[in-house]
Order: C-alpha cells, then structure tokens, then sequence
C-alpha cells in the first residue's frame, strides 16, 4: 500500500508556494488578463526570489540548491514536487505561472536527453540575474494533436542541419533564449525521422512572426515562429548523433518528445486541478456568505460544490500517482495521459458550475469568469481528450497483442 501524505519538506514547499501564489500572483492575475502581459518589474523581481515552474526552483531556492543533499532529495521527488507546486501556481494565476521565468516545457526534453555538455550549456543560464525563457516547438498547422505529423525539416549540411517550417502556440517562444524544435530529417522515416534540436535566439533564419491574442492564458505569451533556411550546429542537436544511432531500438526526436509528455502531462493536471480548486473556493465562499441558510437554492448550491470537490481530490490523486510513478523510475505513459484526461475535463465541469452558481457575480472581470476562459486550453494541450484515451486504450490491449 503506498500513501501521498506530503512529508514535511513537502508541505513546506505547498504552504511556501501557496503563499506566493496568494500574496504575490493572485493580487495581479486580472490586470494581467486585461493588459495581455506580466509586468517585467515583476518577472526580475520573482526572478531574484528563484521562483519557476520546474521542481528545481523550490524547497529554498537558489540558495539550498547549492546543498548537494538537499539537491538530491528535490530529484528523487522531482516530479512530485512540481505537481504540488503546480497546483498553487495555477490557484493563483496559470497564465501567470506559465509566464514564470525558466525552461519551461523545453527543460525536460533536455535534462532527459540531452548530453552532460548540453545541460550545463543550456540550464546553467537560468541561474543569471536577468529573466531567461525556454520553450518547447512540437505543434505546427498540420500537425497538433497527431506529433508524428510534422513538416518541419532538418537537412543534413556540412557542420549540422537546415531547419524549414512553422511551429504555432509555443508558449513563451519569442522571449525564449532557446527553443527545443522538433524536426524530421526525412518525412518517409515517419517517426524514425524525428530529430530534436535545442535553437538559440538570434540564429539566422529563426524569427517569431508574431503573438497570439487568445480567449483565455492572455497574460502569457504565445507565439507562431519560423525556420527559413536556419542553420543549427551539430552541438545543438539533442543528444548528438549518438543518441540516434545507437542500434536497431535507437530513439528518434519523436520518442523524446513523448517521454517528455510523461513529465509535462502531470504538471498540466496539476495546474488544472488548481485552477478548478480557485474556482471552487471562490464560489463557495459567496455561497456561504451571500445566499440564504435556508431553502433550495442554497441546499442545491451545497450539493454541487460537494461534487465539485470530490472531483478535485479525485484528479489530484491520479495526479500525484502519475508523478510518484516517474519519481521511483516506473514507467508512467498511461498514468500520464490519465490524470491529464481527467483534470482537464474535470476544471472546465467545475468552472462552469461556478460561473453558473455565482451568476451575475461571476461576470466579465471577476476572477472565475477568467478562470473559466483560462482552463478550456487545459483539455487541449499536452495532447487532447482523444489522444489521452487512446495513449490509454494502447496500453490496455498490448498485452492482449491488440493495435489501437
């Protein structure tokens, strides 16, 4: 029998984040929603505190992070850790959190890939005093949900690859100092094609086109980027040949970008399950203050915020397990894809319960009215609803040598 009672390094980091989250994100999530950004007096003042969203970056910051044991035990629960800071983040703020200096998406495709000198080369620039960015570029026009259909090109030249294309909602991609792009070195290898490389801003033929204005996360950067003739070094592509070349089971770019969804895909259920505990303990602090003790509408208001936080606790729970699993080194896929399924369609059921609750309360500039346009893009990246079940339904009937 396991248990997730947090120990008390744990809750530490919940009761530390938390309070970042209530006193320093929540005060300027809803002028951040309406001014489209995060102020950048802001960002270096969080910057110089050591907070991101990655697990390294709590327990004592940047000061504890130079203890080696302590540093130890942050990556023996690593994963854990970043669900629980996740989740207080998002309570708070997500377009906030997501615009947090940091890697980013783009760190764990290169802590789990890429070689020693790579790690060094590209995490060590987040311990600056400046705000730095990673990113992560997977999705393209022609190619979201379905990974494996990407157009983007990487030629083979003299000294490394010619990267073409288009990559589209990449989260934080024209700050980023560097982006993880995925590419195929031949589009008839399918999957066996992909390559990941690690691009730095500034490189010749890399731009971001522009910035997304979108329904909800509008204080968080999103943008479209395009490769034209950009040249990358062989030092830049993730994991250096070898790792493509290792024999008849060697990895491709698509398989690293999938190992990366088995860490990211938590994180995303975390977010959501804060983003619907905000809402849940919004409205039900109206409800017991504004309604009346007696009658139908507060006994019915009752019933349905009970359900909201049964399904809180439910997809938290599926959260954790899915972050326990990678911790102790078991494989996750299907505990991934889960807890992302279920948290993202659980927070858009409890935020519309809420706004619905709430009423005229919960309109245009309340704090669920944007928490309701923030959490539908929870149901849709990392890989949507359809693509969870059937990351699911693979591993239900492999042992049975059923392809679904």
């Amino acid at each position: 029998m396991i248990s997730f009672a947090l120990s008390p390094q744990q809750k530490q980091i919940k009761e530390l984040v938390h309070w970042f989250a209530k006193h320093e994100v929540r005060p300027i999530a809803l002028e951040a929603d309406r001014l489209g950004r995060v102020p950048d007096e802001w960002l270096k003042k969080v910057n110089k505190m050591g907070i991101q969203l990655n697990a390294s970056s709590f327990g004592g910051g940047r000061a504890a992070a130079d203890a080696e044991k302590k540093q130890e035990k942050r990556e023996r629960e690593g994963n854990r850790v970043a669900v629980i800071a996740a989740e207080e983040l998002a309570w708070g703020c997500p377009a906030v959190a997501l615009s947090l200096p940091g890697p980013g998406l783009g760190g764990p495709p290169v802590q789990s890939s890429g070689t020693p000198e790579q790690k060094q080369r590209f995490l060590s620039i987040f311990t600056k005093e400046e705000p730095r960015w990673g990113a992560y570029a997977l999705t393209e026009p022609e190619a979201g949900s379905d990974a494996s259909g990407i157009r983007t090109t990487a030629r083979k030249v003299d000294g490394g690859y010619m990267l073409n294309g288009q990559k589209i909602f990449i989260t934080n991609g024209a700050r980023a100092s560097w982006v993880v792009v995925f590419a195929t070195v031949d589009p008839t290898l399918g999957r066996a094609g992909h390559r990941a490389f690690v691009v730095e801003k500034g490189t010749p033929g890399f731009t971001a086109t522009r910035t997304v204005h979108k329904m909800g996360l509008r204080a968080n950067e999103t943008a479209e980027l395009l490769f034209e003739d950009c040249f990358v070094p062989d030092d830049n592509l993730l994991g250096g040949e070898a790792l493509y070349s290792a024999g008849a089971n060697r990895p491709s770019g698509f398989q690293v970008a999938m190992k990366t969804f088995d860490s990211t895909r938590p994180i995303v259920a975390a977010m959501a399950v804060g983003i619907a505990r905000a809402a849940y303990e919004y409205t039900l602090d109206i409800v017991r203050s504004s309604y009346p003790k007696q009658g139908r509408l507060y006994y019915e208001a009752a019933e349905r915020l009970a359900e909201a936080e049964q399904e809180i606790e439910a997809a938290r729970l599926l959260t954790w397990e899915a972050a326990w699993k990678a911790d102790i080194g078991e494989p996750n896929a299907m505990e991934a894809a889960v807890c992302k399924a279920v948290a993202g369609k659980m927070a858009l059921h409890v935020c519309a319960m809420c706004l619905e609750l709430l009423g005229p309360v919960g309109l245009d500039g309340h704090l669920v009215e944007k928490l309701y346009r923030d959490v539908k893009v929870f149901d849709i990246f990392e890989g949507t609803q359809q693509i969870q079940r059937l990351v699911t339904a693979r591993r239900l009937y492999a042992p049975y040598g059923v392809h679904v």
